[in-house]
């Protein structure tokens, strides 16, 4: 039992180094709960915990050496990178746009969905693959005695909840914290969140032009 509970708070600790770092996903998030609130910034954190859980059923079932794959690598690389140019550039024009309404902004997203937005800057982070094929397949791998059944796949999707546990914390924060911002502060964030959104692609896509080349 003790063993399980420590097992259990490992696993949350680790959903947290996975979400809160400042990523494309963290950054995405906080603008739609900006713009939208909280149902909206909870949806995307829940469409990124998707795709977490995708590549963690692919690496608990021994699927690392695809997802390390060349091939693998440039076709996410080059489809995450133009989807977060794609985004950031959107974010940029909404921060420079004094008029456009927020119905308007839902309209020009690429992704109308929160849901498919959140899902699909995860499953195509070059950071998202490293985390889970780094430090969650390294774990893995040095259990002494390796667990392929159901219940240790079902342990491992404890990550998930650490995960959960940020994403509920920043929306619930930026509902509240979004009282005491107006118009022009939430265009500032708008813009700020375009550039690194627009920054994280450009830096991707250059990771995989690199990894073209070798």
């Amino acid at each position: 039992m003790d063993l399980e509970k420590y097992t259990l708070v490992q696993n949350i600790l680790l959903g947290l180094t996975l979400a809160a770092p400042i990523g494309p996903v963290n950054v995405e998030i906080i603008k739609r709960g900006m713009n939208s609130g909280f149902r909206q910034a909870i949806l995307t954190g829940v469409g990124a915990m998707s795709a977490d859980a995708t590549y963690l059923t692919l690496i608990f079932f021994g699927l690392t050496a695809f997802l390390n794959h060349p091939t693998m690598k440039i076709i996410l690389g080059i489809a995450g990178s133009l989807i977060l140019i794609y985004l950031g550039a959107a974010s940029i024009r909404e921060g420079f746009n004094s008029t456009a309404s927020e119905t308007n902004h839902q309209t020009k997203r690429i992704f109308k969905s929160s849901y498919i937005t959140g899902f699909m800057l995860a499953i195509s982070s070059p950071m998202t693959i490293v985390w889970w094929t780094g430090i969650f397949g390294a774990l893995v791998a040095s259990q002494a005695r390796p667990q392929t059944d159901l219940s240790a796949f079902l342990s491992c999707l404890s990550i998930l909840l650490g995960c959960f546990l940020w994403v509920f914390f920043l929306a619930a924060l930026l509902h509240w914290g979004k009282k005491f911002i107006n118009d022009r502060m939430t265009r500032v964030i708008s813009l700020v969140a375009g550039i690194f959104l627009t920054g994280f692609g450009i830096y991707f896509l250059l990771r995989t032009s690199w990894i073209i080349k070798m």
